[in-house]
């Protein structure tokens, strides 16, 4: 009776926010009545009615064991909120014949696990088309294209690998910086500028731009548009229209329910508070990239030092935690990830990063921001190592000891203001 109560609740949510979004559309006409269920908009109710449903499936999928905590009821509708958010930006905007790069998952957007470090930015297109990207390269060390053919979101199994990526870092620029390169089938005839074939099956482009030094590295500036039809767009017909709001409450259930047992699988297969490899090749990983990742476990007593020996040549390589849905932790507002720009490396070459709910004054400490639970993820970016880290629980009381004796102490004032500045930077880096 508790988990179909749970169910009904959930549909509830969906029925709000779908009821907050009319209720924001119509705002204009607050003073005349409300419509009958004939005067409503067909494709609407379809896709209130569905997403109602959709809501239901990811709590279904749900472990039991979290199905039944109150906290994480609320946690499984923000996730909710997340993946219809993250849609209705496709919904409205994604198309491929007058494409623009909208954001996919960030700190707002967080779904599918983003990494802390990463703009994610996709574009729809038309495969066959002619298209031009351009802007200012900025100083990334990964600045990336992938080409996708379906993305998980549309059909709520592995998308597969992507069909082909590019590097940003690889084009020629001019005195400022600037880049311009075509993305078509074939390379036009005398064309002598930079060109990336458009394999015959994309449909989607898919941008990563990772970040190492917050507060040096440049962003890029990127914009995208199509040649090979004229650049005005014409009023939308009903019928585009309803057809993309019909596939949106499904996009929003296969994005909400694709990795909300995630974590419960790791755990169920033993990796609980212990790391091994995840395989994200048929998951639009990043060419390139190892990952790794595990279950964690503490309570408030405890702490996990995670260790691992730097490889000795690396582009990038990160750390971060997420809850029990596959939520990344907040990393905006609390330290609980970190890169190989802002990690100490003892003099031993070992990085040791400690996770515990209470500060150890270290300088590695990964934040689980009020979490006991949840998954550790990491990632090495075109190392001449892949290592696994180890993971040992401890003590809390004993971090110290257990850590190399020319450890720094970080005071509260001094974490305070790093947390500030870290909060600062990430806001300044894009979400659009």
């Amino acid at each position: 009776m508790r988990a179909k109560s749970i169910l009904v609740g959930i549909a509830a949510l969906a029925l709000i926010a779908t009821d907050a979004v009319s209720g924001f559309a119509f705002a204009s006409s607050a003073q005349e009545q409300p419509a009958t269920h004939a005067e409503s908009f067909p494709a609407w109710d379809k896709f209130t009615d569905e997403l109602r449903q959709q809501g239901m499936r990811m709590m279904a999928k749900l472990p039991e064991r979290l199905r039944n905590d109150p906290q994480v009821q609320q946690e499984a509708g923000r996730l909710l909120l997340e993946a219809l958010a993250a849609r209705t930006l496709d919904a409205i905007s994604a198309d491929g014949d007058h494409p623009v790069f909208l954001p996919w998952i960030n700190v707002t957007l967080n779904v599918f696990q983003p990494n802390a470090d990463t703009v994610y930015r996709k574009a729809i297109l038309t495969p066959g088309g002619k298209y031009r990207i351009r802007g200012e390269r900025g100083s990334l060390r990964i600045f990336k294209l992938g080409q996708f053919d379906r993305l998980t979101e549309e059909t709520g199994t592995n998308p597969g690998g992507a069909l082909a990526y590019d590097d940003f870092n690889q084009l020629h620029v001019d005195k400022n910086g600037r880049f311009d390169v075509l993305l078509s089938p074939a390379r036009p005839e005398g064309y002598a500028g930079d060109w990336w074939r458009l394999d015959p099956k994309t449909n989607a482009v898919w941008i990563r731009q990772v970040a190492y030094d917050w507060a040096k590295e440049r962003d890029p500036r990127i914009s995208i548009e199509r040649l090979d039809i004229p650049v005005a767009r014409p009023r939308p017909s009903a019928g585009n229209l309803e057809q993309r709001l019909n596939h949106l409450a499904a996009t929003v259930g296969n994005t909400a329910a694709f990795f909300v047992d995630h974590v419960e699988t790791l755990r169920r297969d033993g990796y609980i508070n212990r790391l091994k490899v995840f395989d994200l090749s048929q998951l639009a990983g990043l060419v390139g990239q190892f990952y790794y990742e595990g279950a964690y476990e503490i309570a408030p007593s405890e702490a996990l030092i995670v260790e691992a020996k730097v490889p000795q040549k690396c582009t990038y390589w990160s750390i971060i935690l997420t809850d029990d849905i596959y939520e990344t932790t907040d990393w905006y507002n609390n330290q609980t990830g970190l890169n190989g720009a802002q990690a100490r490396i003892d003099r031993d070459g070992i990085v040791r990063f400690v996770v515990s709910a209470k500060d150890p004054e270290v300088p590695n400490w990964l934040d689980p921001a009020g979490y006991q639970s949840g998954a550790i993820q990491g990632r090495w970016t075109e190392c001449s190592e892949t290592p696994i880290p180890t993971v040992r629980k401890v003590a809390l009381s004993d971090v110290r000891k257990l850590l190399p004796a020319d450890t720094p102490l970080i005071s509260p004032a001094q974490r305070e203001q790093a947390i500030r500045e870290r909060r600062a930077l990430a806001q300044q880096r894009p979400l659009w």
